[in-house]
């Protein structure tokens, strides 16, 4: 390491002698684990640039995920520079604040939005005295430890405190008061009577969301979240002057007075929860515990506008046509809402009387306040015409229940759902106390049998109107590779995750060498999906080089002359593989797994002067070869394979009178040019004699025809091997081959020189655009039979050790409303993608029949019609959710972009941006028995709504 000067250490502000760099980075990941192992509410953590700390993981050598920098940006063009990384200078947040100082002048404003791991990262606060220490610089930026939601409880960083404008009444002047949302009304009332010079006892404080007056803000140890306050919202000051308070009337969105109505003491004083400003930054989870109120009335009375549940809505009272307000990155939320709000039996359900389901001894759900909450919501946007409703109370209730969402990054619109159906689920629960089931084997019964019991089982656990409406039932078929014991299980799901099959390719060029030593290397272009795995690679190199049915094929990549990495996986994505690497396909035989395999690197003796032997260096050259030993014992079994295996590089030698032909014709061995029906070849005093049956025997004793060396895979380790030398079997062993002028005469190396790459791009090449697929292909591709992946072994209980088995799914039962999600969104170690693919699906008719395994189909069809989508806009870094949904009533589709909603045409709302689908099941007369091709009813919660012709 090169020591900085006196005089850059006091430029840089930096104190002390600087510590190497792999000390920093040691001390650095101790003080992270001791924070890692002792959180608690009020510690503290400190927002650091993002650009910044990079520069330093390079310094120290780190791994940096570059696929987080901008490609175009210096950073990430020198993460790949062969320079030496240069010691960063001092800590610079500059690139995430605002400009200047807030109007209160005592705090950095971050900007906004900022994401964690791409804009900033979290530094303990032991982690970040020492980098300051260390760099100095800043501004520091802390930033508190708090603890969210009721019962599944997690540890968040609070990067982004709540921000509201507080307006006076009495000038209208605006002052921005940051708090934490785990602030009291107190703490919020000191601070602006600090700030204003008022006296406590004259102010007063509205929740004055969109510039109405909802309720007083009283003063109390009520935190700032239970209140529902959410980012950058108005807060009204009002100030007594004389023993008066300002007029207690407010203008609705017309300009009308509209007198308030008086504050419930019982509403007041009840819990709502709103969405405060939180990024959600370094977390954790533990169990909580909560005290459930006690009777439905308490949770009644902690809703907003005190909707009676019991109360059913009538139909002169429905709409459907009201937007959501955005608070702010919601529309992930709202996409979501609007398709659950329009599935038919789902509404049908809210707007009648379902208070005695509500669950309040369930520990799983939130006592019924997250059904109340959405139950609220779907009845003021079926009876509020086209008014948007601002869905505070239901995001803040959504907040306690899935802490993650309470914030206002943006976040999936699946995974909300899902979220949100199992909390319902949950809430709604008709089953008090579960009673308990031990899972059995299926032995070998019937399906019918055993699927019948395991769908018992989940409804005496699981009984709800979500259960009645979105869980299906899917067949689960697990193969031990090993001892081909097959387990079969059947489960419950409540929507469909279905992978987007490519139709993108790729060529890719691969060197197949044979292990056996029978056939020179040969080079082979193949073609890819480009979003496939390894396993696809495979396969199409063993039908370009006719792989047979008892060979296999062992890929890996090789640089700098030695094999840096095997791809064991079969599901490792081909994404991994640039295509300026060289990679090689070693064939063996198919149980190769069992036997010894054997690594052969090539060394030669660079000579750096010639009358000076001892400035000499072995260097690594060649492609290195894979061969199998059986059972080896000696060294002379190592010399023996490396003979084998480097046979077909033979030169033409003459022995005597015998002729051998070591090369090749046609890629084989040519036939020996001789009467005598042997060969013998000697070299260095050990010979091996070519039978008729080509097998190679030893014919005299003396040292090892090569000289080797065990090595321990680069050559920083060797040992010299002798004929005698012990070899212990096992799954790898690594071989130094020093070449010699004898090896260079006797073999053609130039067989292993230069491998092609993977791919070389031509600078004429044009970009291959992706093709439509069919939803059906998307189904295809979930339901087929894979390997599971390394990290998800299963268990076999007849091998007793997790294996890699290979799994298949069958769809066995499908619910009333079917969900497809498309797995737009892919994540590598290097790259982070949304898939723009088009997706055709069928707006009427979708038929399934093909796809249900089941024999019965419990009186149902299996014919589907689309009434709602969830779509994104964008990439990954933003973008933007909206929904289309259909009114069945009126056979009319509707577009939901947050507050706005405006009709649309059906042959509109197919497009890459659709995400996840809804479906419901298209209803059979009862005598029908099955579904006529002319004609098909849509049902809606038991009601015929209208017929229409196919």
């Amino acid at each position: 390491m090169t020591m900085l000067d006196s005089d850059y250490m006091m430029e840089n502000g930096a104190s002390g002698i600087p510590l190497a760099p792999e000390e920093e980075k040691r001390i650095v990941e101790e003080l992270s684990k001791q924070a890692e192992s002792n959180l608690k509410e009020g510690n503290l953590y400190y927002v650091v640039s993002n650009r910044w700390y990079t520069s330093w993981e390079r310094y120290t050598g780190q791994d940096v995920d570059y696929y987080l920098l901008d490609k175009d940006t210096a950073d990430s063009r020198s993460l790949i520079s062969p320079k030496p990384v240069d010691r960063p200078g001092p800590i610079d947040n500059s690139d995430i604040l605002v400009n200047g100082i807030d109007i209160e002048g005592n705090d950095m404003e971050l900007r906004r939005p900022l994401q964690e791991g791409c804009d900033y990262i979290l530094a303990p606060q032991q982690v970040w005295e020492k980098l300051f220490y260390w760099y100095k610089g800043g501004p520091a930026l802390p930033r508190n430890l708090i603890s969210q939601g009721d019962f599944n409880k997690q540890f968040n960083v609070e990067v982004f405190p709540l921000c509201l404008k507080l307006i006076d009444s009495r000038d209208s002047r605006q002052l921005i008061i940051r708090l934490s949302k785990k602030a009291s009304l107190q703490e919020l009332y000191q601070r602006v009577c600090a700030l204003r010079g008022i006296e406590p006892e004259k102010v007063r404080i509205w929740d004055y969301f969109n510039k109405q007056k909802h309720e007083i803000l009283e003063d109390s140890l009520k935190t700032l979240e239970k209140a529902a306050l959410q980012m950058d919202q108005d807060i009204l000051l009002e100030v007594q002057e004389d023993g008066f308070w300002p007029s207690c009337f407010s203008m609705d969105s017309t300009g009308n007075e509209l007198a308030l109505v008086p504050i419930d003491p019982s509403r007041s004083s009840g819990t709502t929860e709103g969405s405060p400003s939180l990024s959600n930054g370094h977390s954790t989870s533990y169990g909580g515990s909560f005290n459930p109120r006690s009777t439905l009335s308490s949770i009644f009375a902690d809703t907003e506008d005190g909707y009676d549940i019991s109360k059913t809505v009538t139909k002169a009272d429905r709409g459907g046509f009201a937007g959501l307000q955005n608070l702010g990155n919601t529309c992930f939320m709202n996409s979501a809402i609007q398709c659950l709000v329009h599935t038919p039996p789902i509404v049908e359900y809210f707007l009648q009387d379902y208070s005695n389901e509500i669950n309040e001894q369930n520990p799983l759900g939130l006592h019924g306040e997250l059904a109340v909450a959405f139950g609220e919501l779907l009845r003021k946007l079926w009876s509020s015409g086209r008014t948007a409703i601002a869905p505070r109370a239901f995001k803040g209730k959504l907040g306690r229940f899935a802490p993650q969402f309470s914030g206002f990054n943006q976040h999936d619109s699946q995974e909300l759902l899902a979220f949100l159906l199992d909390g319902l689920h949950e809430d709604l629960n008709r089953v008090k106390q579960k009673p308990y089931f031990e899972i059995k084997d299926s032995d070998g019964r019937p399906d019918e049998e055993v699927a019948d019991e395991c769908w018992r089982h989940h409804k005496a656990r699981n009984d709800s109107i979500i259960v009645d409406v979105c869980q299906g039932q899917y067949k689960s078929t697990l193969v031990c590779p090993v001892c081909n014991k097959i387990s079969i299980t059947f489960d419950p799901f409540m929507y469909l995750s279905l992978p987007l099959p490519s139709t993108v390719t790729r060529t890719m060029t691969v060197t197949v060498f044979y292990s056996d030593g029978s056939v020179l290397p040969v080079p082979y272009t193949v073609t890819v999906l480009q979003h496939g795995c390894c396993k696809d690679l495979s396969m199409a190199l063993g039908t370009a080089c006719c792989l047979s049915s008892d060979e296999s094929l062992l890929l890996a990549e090789v640089y700098d002359h030695h094999i840096c990495h095997y791809f064991d996986s079969p599901l490792e994505p081909l994404s991994s593989i640039k295509d300026e690497e060289h990679l090689v396909a070693y064939r063996f035989p198919k149980k190769w797994e069992e036997l010894t395999r054997l690594e052969i690197c090539h060394r030669y003796l660079e000579k750096c002067s010639s009358d000076n032997l001892e400035g000499s260096q072995r260097k690594l050259f060649l492609t290195p070869l894979v061969t199998y030993l059986e059972n080896p014992q000696t060294g002379t079994d190592i010399d023996l394979a490396v003979y084998r295996v480097l046979s077909p590089l033979r030169r033409k030698t003459y022995f005597g009178s015998a002729k051998i032909n070591g090369g090749m014709e046609n890629g084989s061995f040519s036939e020996a040019n001789d009467e005598s029906t042997n060969c013998l070849a000697t070299h260095n005093g050990l010979g091996y004699q070519l039978m008729q049956n080509g097998k190679l025997e030893e014919t005299s004793s003396g040292e090892l025809n090569f000289q080797l060396c065990i090595s321990n895979g680069r050559g920083f380790s060797c040992w010299p091997l002798s004929k005698n030398s012990p070899i212990k079997p096992g799954q790898l062993v690594h071989v130094m081959l020093d070449w010699t002028n004898k090896e260079q005469k006797l073999y053609d190396s130039s067989y292993l020189k230069d491998l092609p790459e993977v791919h070389r791009v031509e600078l004429t090449a044009k970009k291959t655009q992706q093709e439509a697929i069919s939803l059906f292909s998307c189904l295809d591709s979930f339901l087929k039979e894979e390997p599971l992946g390394p990290d998800d072994m299963w268990y076999c209980p007849s091998c007793k050790e997790h294996r890699q088995a290979t799994k298949k799914l069958d769809l066995w039962r499908l619910p009333d409303v079917l969900v497809f999600h498309l797995k737009r969104f892919s994540y590598s170690r290097y790259l982070k993608n949304k898939l723009d693919t088009f997706v055709n699906f069928l707006i009427h008719n979708l038929d399934l029949s093909k796809y249900v395994r089941s024999k019965d189909a419990f009186g149902q069809s299996h014919v589907y019609e689309l009434y709602a989508i969830s779509n994104h806009y964008g990439g990954l870094g933003g973008g933007h959710y909206t929904a289309y949904a259909k009114l069945i009533e009126e056979n009319s589709w509707y577009h939901f972009d947050d507050a706005r909603v405006s009709s649309v045409s059906e042959a509109d709302i197919k497009s890459s941006a659709a995400y996840v689908l809804f479906y419901q099941r298209v209803k059979v007369e009862p005598d029908a028995g099955l579904v006529k091709p002319s004609q098909v009813t849509i049902w809606s919660s038991g009601r015929i709504v209208y017929e229409r012709d196919i």
